[in-house]
């Protein structure tokens, strides 16, 4: 499972346009309050809304249903005349209904709020002189965010992405400070800044700088990636880049949902993209790969990387190591057969491939009688990470599939939560580590492995270290994949009995049955995807956690494409508390926390942490804020609120020298940093 069901819906929706409710956001990001309100809508928007979002998008971008007219050169190449003869006679054979009912008046209204929608999208509209005058028109909260803001903000130069080129070399830079290059900053999984000019002393002048506001299906669960001053961002299909110092949208692609999908696919969700050379990589709610042109967001190739099951499908952000771009997919809870697959940067031609479920005659096949192997989960839904010195990638792997019934997939289920280490040459397993055998419980293991070079119990280790969705910390060596060390960190859990001395949990026998069982860490698992973060500094490794407990319940069903494979399912259990959140810093010296903080709130956002050499950690609380303590103690030293809870991770990068934080919440993408 990727994100709580409970929470995969919960999105603001009365602020599209079209609606008439009014929408008041209070940003009180340490003095600066914003209120944006949706009650001037002229009557262009309101007939958009009413005759052509619902195909075409409310900002444009398009749907399955209908083309993206925002964006679209064919449309934007067309006269005011020619496309109120659209409007009112419709395009016959192409799908296209007519509107006779607008009057002249409406129609051309229509067409005006069009033109306003593509510069929005940085279109380019020559042809209509009454609109040569008109202002470029910013919408929602990033129009009354700068607005506000203007006076306050110093003048800055303008970043474009024509000279954007990056080199494989930048992709392992050993500190993360200007760019922030991959979805975790760099290769190692840290998540830390060496950037200090945000410091416990000064955090509380932080204010926001800028905000934009984007528009599409699915929470937004993506990290920016932000080079030479251009920030990548993606929301469902569509990817954006923006001038990192203003907000300012350089390009947009725009990419229709896609219809037909299930479960965590249908959540539209993508947390990124991958940059090489002039190109950015991302993944489609499909499961399509597709590459794109750095300095004009024009589409270069387009693969389906996952056939012959139409579950498959996609939520992550793909991983550049040399010429390769990697990824995986979702669909583990409906009967998918999970993979890693490395694709050549320049082509698109598939490299190699690595199936996470053995077929008949592999090894660990036993536990797949049959043509269960077809949909035994294992799916690989977040990125990994990478050593380049000793040339190996850690990636994560999902939940067995059937998820709660165990009896019809008998021993371990190989390669299921479990870390891989495999060569990115050729896709060989070099070793793997089981955290959670024939797993009942929903307990993926796709949290980020982090790499720490480190002394370990007085001898310099090569380690890899990972808060497990079962509810135990562990250290494994990264060259042999020999296990440590392990923590408990759930309190409530009562899956296991402990580890043993081999890393293998010592089961307490809590087997889901038709009239269910309690078990802890609940179905949204001890932690989940949201990132940790490591300060090498400190020896801190810090993660965000959760208490909760869920009743498990189990029958054996049949696989049907098209419905997910759950075999059945959860639900709270009775007589259990509210979930709350932790903030977690492990200490590798001590080998025990050296604090954890509860969280106020029910612990209903999924959002990770980040440190950086400041002092500084950063996180989404569970109260709609951002929020930022001291990496040391804990303290909290600053929050912003938030028009939503976050359901990303954060990020730092620079710009002529000033530290910004980055996050993503609600619909906006927020930049923060000191006056």
């Amino acid at each position: 499972m990727i994100e709580s069901r409970k929470e995969r819906d919960k999105r603001v929706v009365c602020g599209r346009i079209g609606s008439r409710c009014a929408v008041c956001f209070l940003i009180a990001f340490a003095g600066v309050s914003v209120c944006a309100q949706g009650t001037a809508i002229d009557s262009g928007a309101r007939q958009y809304g009413a005759y052509c979002a619902g195909c075409h998008g409310a900002d444009g971008s398009g749907s399955a249903k209908g083309a993206a007219i925002a964006t679209l050169a064919r449309v934007i190449e067309q006269t005011d005349a020619q496309l109120i003869v659209v409007v009112h006679d419709g395009v016959p054979g192409k799908g296209m209904p007519g509107f006779a009912q607008l009057g002249d008046e409406d129609a051309r209204a229509v067409v005006r709020y069009l033109r306003v929608l593509q510069r929005n999208e940085g279109a380019q509209v020559g042809d209509n002189a009454e609109h040569a005058g008109e202002q470029h028109s910013m919408t929602g909260l990033q129009a009354h965010v700068q607005t506000a803001n203007a006076a306050t903000l110093p003048e800055q130069n303008g970043h474009g992405v024509a000279d954007l080129d990056v080199q494989p070399g930048e992709l392992n830079q050993k500190e993360v400070r200007e760019n922030w290059v991959s979805y975790n900053g760099d290769y190692s999984g840290r998540r830390f800044s060496a950037m200090n000019e945000v410091t416990p002393a000064n955090v509380k002048r932080l204010r926001l700088k800028w905000a934009f506001h984007t528009s599409n299906a699915g929470v937004f669960e993506a990290t920016p990636v932000v080079v030479d001053g251009v920030m990548l961002v993606t929301r469902s299909n569509d990817a954006y880049a923006l001038d990192a110092a203003t907000g300012k949208l350089l390009w947009h692609h725009a990419r229709a949902v896609s219809d037909g999908l299930i479960d965590d696919a249908a959540g539209h969700i993508n947390r990124g993209v991958a940059v090489l050379g002039t190109r950015v990589y991302m993944e489609t709610d499909n499961a399509h790969l597709i590459c794109l042109d750095a300095r004009t967001g024009k589409e270069i190739w387009d693969v389906a990387y996952a056939s012959g099951n139409r579950n498959y499908g996609a939520t992550s952000a793909p991983l550049i190591v040399k010429d390769k771009v990697l990824v995986g997919t979702s669909g583990g809870d409906d009967g998918v057969r999970g993979f890693v697959a490395a694709y050549d940067t320049q082509t698109g031609k598939e490299v190699w491939r690595f199936w996470t479920i053995p077929a008949p005659g592999e090894k660990g096949s036993e536990s797949w009688p049959g043509d269960l192997y077809l949909h035994g989960g294992g799916t690989t839904w977040m990125p990994g990470t990478y050593d380049a010195e000793l040339n190996t990638i850690y990636w994560g792997t999902g939940n067995p599939a059937p998820d709660f019934d165990g009896s019809v997939r008998p021993g371990d289920d190989l390669y299921t939560s479990s870390l891989l280490a495999l060569d990115p040459d050729t896709g060989k397993l070099k070793w793997y580590f089981q955290f959670s055998p024939h797993n009942f419980y929903d307990y993926d293991a796709v949290q980020t492995p982090v790499l720490v070079d480190t002394a370990f119990q007085g001898k310099p280790r090569r380690l890899v270290v990972t808060a497990n969705r079962n509810g135990f910390l562990y250290i494994l060596d990264r060259v042999t994949g020999e296990y440590l060390y392990s923590k408990q960190f759930a309190m409530s859990q009562n899956w296991a009995k402990g580890i043993d001395a081999q890393g293998r949990p010592i089961s307490n026998n809590l087997v889901p049955d038709e009239k269910g069982v309690t078990v802890c860490p609940s179905y949204d698992g001890a932690t989940n995807w949201y990132s940790p973060s490591y300060d090498p500094a400190t020896y801190l490794f810090y993660f965000r956690s959760l208490e909760a407990c869920s009743l498990y319940q189990a029958k054996t069903e049949a696989f049907v494409e098209g419905e997910t494979y759950y075999s059945t399912g959860t639900e709270r259990a009775p007589g259990n508390p509210p979930s709350v959140s932790y903030i977690n810093a492990f200490d590798l010296n001590t080998l025990d926390f050296a604090w954890r903080d509860l969280l106020p709130g029910e612990g209903h956002a999924t959002a990770g942490v980040m440190s950086t050499a400041g002092g500084l950690v950063a996180f989404g609380n569970d109260v709609h804020e951002f929020e930022i303590d001291d990496s040391a103690t804990g303290k909290k030293l600053w929050s912003g609120a938030l028009a939503d809870e976050m359901h990303s991770s954060p990020m730092s990068y620079g710009v002529a020298g000033r530290q910004y934080f980055a996050v993503t919440a609600g619909d906006e993408v927020y930049a923060f940093a000191l006056p």
